[in-house]
């Protein structure tokens, strides 16, 4: 449209109790396009990692959910999910969290899932693309 000149401006996203280290925000906005940095299973109440890969990608659905919230959306406004497990069998644990966080069939994200070596004792993180609105 010649002569529209609309300015988006980006917004940090930031989830409660899950900070970085870093000055690195949880995720970004720009209109109604939503990314994620990495989200992982840090419970929010004690700052820590969960203990164990089935509590981890519990803890991290959780915090995709409030992710998402935070950005003004739900998990339905969620395009696509990467994930990164320590080993391709741990696909396994993450499944059952994610077929109740999007249990239509007709109606799930994209997903990819990478084996990548995670720091210390993380073992999955993901990132999201949403669009919300």
């Amino acid at each position: 449209m010649a002569g529209l000149n609309i300015m988006v401006k980006r917004r940090s996203v930031e989830i409660e109790g899950v900070h970085h280290k870093a000055p690195i925000p949880a995720g970004s906005r720009i209109g109604n396009l939503v990314v994620s940095g990495g989200i992982m299973g840090i419970d929010p109440e004690t700052g820590e990692l969960a203990d164990g890969l089935a509590a981890q990608a519990a803890v991290m659905f959780a915090n995709v959910r409030r992710f998402v919230q935070a950005a003004g959306g739900s998990p339905e406004n969620i395009i696509k999910m990467t994930l990164w497990v320590r080993d391709r069998a741990d696909r396994a644990a993450i499944d059952p969290h994610w077929t109740a966080m999007f249990p239509d069939p007709q109606s799930r994200p994209a997903r990819h899932t990478l084996v990548y070596q995670l720091p210390d004792r993380m073992l999955v993180q993901c990132e999201i693309m949403a669009v919300i609105g």
